[in-house]
């Protein structure tokens, strides 16, 4: 007779189960799948089982598109304040605080230049886990500088979209941002230089009625949810029936607005081979 005895185990015992740690697992919101989140990281953040696009984070952007050990980032210093004094449960400097501790980021997006498959290239990228990529004044104006730096230098800009629309805290600054990274694009656009967007779940608001639509070439990613407001506010403004799907980027390649839809996997060759027509042309 064995000294000791092996516990009865029960999956549904509350006393029995095993304790998880937090944030390996991941479930897909598309299939259900449950991945592991290094599994996740390696694939792009890309789910192996249906194709889904989870969001990346700018730095994680920036690793899978540009050449190794070639990217000079821009502007990191530069902060948002709380100019309006904005009120509610959480002050404005509060939450801006808590992202830039959850994030390891100063703002919602990150930019300077390098190199993609060689080719010089000014590249800004927004990062939705910062206050949803909201585009306050300094994300406006880091992006705004970015791109006056490639019409200085002549080389082209890619800006990557993710956005909630403009900031909220920031009021009529926010909305300013709209019109001044547009202005920066235009005298980008008459010194003859390329601008390439891409387009990533979910661009919406001000970023979409703004410098995410102007590109010579916009790009998107699969089933990526683009728009200006939301389907509900849409119809009850409108009181329309609205098509099924009519904000992915399959709706808006079919109707024009997008030129390529490219999955995650082919998007640095397809940036490459653009920026090789683009500057071949200029």
């Amino acid at each position: 007779m064995p000294i000791f005895k092996r516990p009865f185990f029960h999956p549904d015992d509350p006393k029995k189960k095993r304790e998880m740690p937090e944030g390996l697992w991941i479930k897909c919101p598309s299939c259900g799948e449950t991945i592991h989140t290094l599994a996740l990281a390696k694939n792009l953040r890309v789910c192996p089982n249906c194709d889904h696009h989870f969001p990346q984070s700018a730095w994680e952007r920036i690793a899978s598109l540009l050449d190794p050990d070639s990217f000079n980032e821009l502007d990191s210093d530069l902060i948002s304040v709380d100019a309006l004094e904005f009120a509610g449960p959480n002050s404005y400097t509060e939450r801006l605080e808590t992202y830039r501790k959850r994030t390891g980021l100063n703002e919602a997006v990150v930019s300077g230049h390098g190199k993609l498959e060689g080719q010089a290239v000014a590249i800004s990228v927004m990062d939705f886990h910062f206050l949803a990529a909201s585009m306050g004044s300094v994300v406006g104006e880091k992006i705004t500088r970015n791109i006056e730096y490639a019409t200085q230098h002549k080389i082209p800009v890619l800006l990557v979209s993710a956005s909630g629309g403009a900031r909220m805290h920031e009021g009529m600054l926010g909305l300013m941002q709209m019109a001044k990274t547009s202005g920066a694009l235009a005298r980008h656009a008459a010194a003859g230089l390329a601008y390439i967007s891409l387009l990533t779940n979910p661009t919406t608001g001000g970023v979409t009625a703004s410098f995410a639509t102007l590109g010579d070439v916009i790009v998107a990613e699969p089933k990526a949810m683009v728009g200006f407001a939301g389907p509900r506010v849409i119809k009850e403004t409108t009181h329309q029936n609205l098509p099924a799907g009519f904000q992915t980027a399959e709706f808006l390649q079919e109707h024009g607005l997008i030129d390529v839809i490219t999955h995650r996997h082919q998007l640095r060759q397809q940036l490459a081979l653009l920026l090789r027509y683009m500057n071949a042309a200029s």
